[in-house]
């Protein structure tokens, strides 16, 4: 029995057997050509049949009801669409008279070692991406030599690596699980695979994938990030317990979809969900939340290559108020910096990138990109209930200077015969320790307070949530950070305003009692933390005194 650990994707557990999936070596070497239009023939044909084919894949997701799967497979045509990446292949097969397949090749490599060297872990894995449509291209430069890989059998698969593509094109009727000798959560891949239902376990490494071979029994437990080949009779047996248990619970939660979320004594609590993308709409409708607590705005200005405009803006806004169809949607307007770089935004190199020019900080830097934003959220506000959140505010002024340039695009929207909703919701994040201070003086400027326990937790402890070195010192339960919640709660109802919490911790069932006793009204989470939430909130009492 040897057992290997990675990153866990999803909650399931898979017994089965293995099938390793080894593909052959896409030709790249460079040959050199004297007819460079006819190359560039072949490499514009191979960008049509790949944008097809990814426009299958994406219809096929559709079908399936996973909409931001669908979504991804539509950047990646994006991607193979972008002007500076095509530009760039052309540019290599008439300068350097090379064959298209190495002019790919060499093109791929370079953008995806530039998104790897960013700071930003999100766009780190967009390098994979990078990679999964250059080979896509190769392979349909070269199709009589691009063999893919046969996944037609119950298996647990196991490979290198899995692109994104391969990834939404697996049978999920045919695949127990996936194990991968390399990736990340933040992969397009993870992300797949999640939603589709796949358990997954990322990065075991090279030497755990080098033991691999077919037709090993194995067992992959997504929820602890295990994978053990060779299992002994007695892990068999208790992990064949804990996959019926697993399959009870879900039963089990399955059974609240559509009931109150209303603790025993009759106080009711909204879940929202968390989401980055108009694509996870599907997801926040089939874990039944009430609406969309957080859409970060900042992931549609990481898929870009350059600033969204105000119309690309409006269409995604407006399309996630349809598709919620009256439930609230609340944006949080962009919070790029610290963690999340954008290269084009060119922000400059900082000491302490957390503390510096990020959230709404970008925005009063920069009023005409986020005036444009504005001007797309009032412009959608009339297709559904919004609200709209401002990040990291730590001063009056701060939120003085947001009300005004509001105020003023509102005005200039309805100057044009622009109609605009006038009671969209404006609200701002909790989470500097300063706006917890001064809760009571921000509260009167704005309709509702919502809690991002990450960053208060950080700003507060004085510690980077970011570093593992130091894990052991950030602590979320932390009794400062619970005092400034229950402050930024009794200022938001002394003003008559509500307050949710939209961090990590929103999803702790351990806290959820307490935070309901502090008057948190609304709880934003992951869409799949909604029923296993609403459990938690129905078995309470609050009428009792607690225990």
């Amino acid at each position: 029995m040897r057992t290997g650990s990675g990153i866990g994707i999803g909650e399931g557990i898979a017994i089965g057997t293995i099938r390793v999936v080894r593909r052959s070596t896409l030709p790249t070497e460079r040959r050199n050509v004297t007819d460079t239009q006819e190359e560039l023939a072949r490499f514009a044909k191979a960008q049509e049949t790949a944008i097809a084919q990814l426009a299958q894949l994406s219809e096929k997701a559709m079908q399936e009801g996973s909409e931001e799967n669908a979504a991804i497979l539509e950047i990646h045509g994006m991607m193979l669409a972008d002007e500076d990446y095509c530009d760039a292949i052309t540019a290599s097969i008439t300068g350097e008279q090379v064959n298209a397949e190495y002019a790919v090749a060499v093109t791929g490599e370079a953008f995806a070692q530039r998104f790897a060297a960013m700071d930003d872990a999100y766009m780190q894995a967009r390098a994979t991406d990078i990679r999964d449509i250059s080979d896509r291209l190769i392979a349909c430069l070269s199709p009589e030599q691009a063999v893919q890989p046969q996944w037609d059998a119950p298996a647990i698969l196991c490979a290198d690596t899995l692109s994104p593509s391969e990834t939404a094109a697996l049978d999920s009727k045919h695949v127990l699980a996936l194990v991968t000798a390399h990736g990340s959560a933040g992969s397009h891949t993870a992300i797949l695979a999640r939603n589709r239902g796949i358990p997954a376990i990322l990065g075991v490494g090279e030497a755990f994938f080098s033991v691999m071979e077919d037709g090993q029994p194995a067992i992959v437990n997504a929820q602890t990030g295990e994978c053990i080949l060779h299992p002994d009779a007695q892990t068999l047996a208790r992990t064949e317990q804990e996959r019926e248990a697993q399959r009870e619970k879900s039963a089990r939660l399955d059974k609240l979809r559509g009931m109150e979320n209303i603790t025993k004594d009759g106080r009711k609590i909204d879940i929202f969900a968390n989401i980055g993308s108009a694509g996870s709409i599907g997801e926040v409708l089939r874990h039944d939340a009430g609406g969309i607590g957080l859409f970060r705005s900042e992931f549609l200005y990481l898929e870009h290559s350059d600033y969204p405009s105000e119309e690309t803006q409006f269409q995604v806004y407006k399309q996630v108020l349809e598709r919620m169809n009256g439930r609230k949607v609340i944006i949080r307007t962009l919070d790029l910096g610290a963690d999340k770089q954008c290269a084009y935004c060119n922000l400059p190199k900082e000491e302490n990138p957390a503390l510096g020019i990020r959230g709404i900080r970008l925005c009063l830097h920069r009023p005409a990109l986020f005036r444009t934003q504005l001007r797309a959220l009032y412009r959608a506000s009339v297709h559904g209930r919004l609200g709209i959140m401002f990040p990291m505010i730590a001063n009056v002024w701060e939120l003085e200077e947001i009300l005004a340039i509001c105020a003023e695009v509102r005005a200039a929207l309805k100057g044009e015969g622009i109609p605009i909703c006038e009671s969209t919701e404006l609200g701002i994040m909790i989470e500097t320790p300063a706006a917890a201070l001064i809760s009571g003086t921000l509260a009167p400027m704005v309709d509702f307070f919502s809690v991002g326990t990450n960053d208060l937790s950080q700003y507060t402890l004085a510690c980077d949530r970011q570093n593992p070195e130091i894990a052991r010192f950030f602590d979320e339960h932390h009794e400062a950070v619970l005092q400034l919640i229950a402050m930024a709660a009794q200022q938001a109802h002394r003003h008559g305003k509500w307050i949710g919490i939209c961090g990590e911790l929103a999803a702790d069932v351990s806290l959820t009692e307490t935070f309901l006793r502090m008057g948190i009204d609304e709880l934003s989470v992951a869409p799949s933390a909604v029923l296993h939430l609403r459990e938690t909130i129905r078995s309470l009492d609050l009428s009792q005194a607690r225990a």
